[in-house]
């Protein structure tokens, strides 16, 4: 039986092999060979497991990653959906708040201000989704520039409205029809098919449908200048001078309950609605001007409706159906 740690080894002398002990320089090398052995297999095991499988602790983080990713996606689109609406409010406070009271657009220097001096996503760089975080960054930085401008020209909009109590009475700011008598908004500001003539029309009021003999309430105060009756065209009609540029008219009615020279307050009862004139249908066809222009009057129910109730309005005059008159 062999010893442990004896190697074989031929003797010149006596041609035979011999079992020699092992030396210093044996275990020396018997220890390295292992050595090594050993660190390739573990090198060998540790790139097979990196190369072909993970870990649950990397598993975790790249379902951490993805859903930052995902997160930052869904922040950067509603980053979009906000600024897109700031838009939509800064052309309003633009063509409506403040040409109401006649005053200049708030200026685009002051309303898209810039930014310069440090920079202040520094700290975002070098990582591997720098770029995705600086875009977000500087999107939220820009947003509230915006915001912050967009609440200065609100301020000053509501100092002028401080100083304008006339004329706020006087804008046609509610709906001429209650929400609940209201059978649908039948038709709205644009281009429509006219009933009758089967032509396509500038349609420049909204048509209100209704049962006959809903009530039709002044949206202004002001003076009754014209109450007429007329078996065509706006058939029994209303137009009401407010002040300041504007006048409101009321069509089609079944019945005038006011007469030229009458001072009415918003929410008065002036009239019902009717079929009279050219009409199809009983409704009621209101138009509002301004210094002798005909302006969209779904622009001005800001008095009476909620946001939700005016976006719903809103979108059901834009669309290009037949007109009622």
């Amino acid at each position: 039986m062999q010893k442990r740690f004896h190697k074989i080894q031929f003797n010149e002398r006596t041609l035979e092999l011999e079992q020699v002990p092992f030396e210093l320089k044996d275990y020396v090398f018997l220890f390295l060979k292992r050595a090594v052995l050993m660190a390739a297999m573990v090198g060998g095991s540790i790139y097979v497991f990196d190369t072909w499988f993970e870990s649950p602790a990397d598993l975790a983080r790249d379902r951490e990653l993805a859903f930052l990713q995902e997160q930052l996606a869904s922040l950067n689109e509603d980053l979009g959906q906000m600024d897109a609406v700031l838009a939509d409010i800064s052309q309003r406070d633009d063509a409506i708040y403040r040409s109401i009271f006649g005053t200049d657009p708030y200026p685009m220097h002051l309303r898209n201000p810039g930014v310069g001096g440090v920079d202040r996503t520094k700290h975002l760089q070098g990582h591997a989704w720098s770029g995705e975080l600086i875009e977000v960054t500087e999107s939220v930085a820009e947003l509230q520039r915006k915001l912050v401008a967009q609440s200065r020209s609100f301020d000053e909009v509501l100092d002028l409205a401080r100083n304008n109590t006339e004329l706020l009475k006087s804008i046609p700011a509610i709906q001429p029809v209650r929400n609940e008598d209201l059978k649908r908004m039948a038709s709205g500001y644009g281009y429509r098919i006219h009933p009758i003539y089967k032509v396509r029309k500038f349609h420049y009021g909204m048509d209100f449908a209704a049962p006959t003999g809903t009530e039709i309430f002044a949206t202004g105060d002001g003076e009754v200048v014209l109450a007429k009756r007329s078996y065509n065209g706006f058939g029994r009609h209303v137009i009401i001078r407010h002040g300041f540029g504007y006048e409101t008219l009321y069509a089609h009615m079944s019945e005038i309950l006011v007469k030229a020279g009458d001072r009415v307050r918003r929410g008065d009862l002036i009239g019902l609605v009717g079929s009279t004139g050219t009409s199809v249908a009983p409704h009621l066809h209101y138009e509002v001007h301004k210094d002798g222009d005909r302006l969209n009057p779904a622009h001005f129910y800001f008095n009476d409706l909620t946001p939700e109730q005016y976006e719903e309005l809103l979108m059901q005059s834009e669309q290009e159906n037949q007109s009622f008159d």
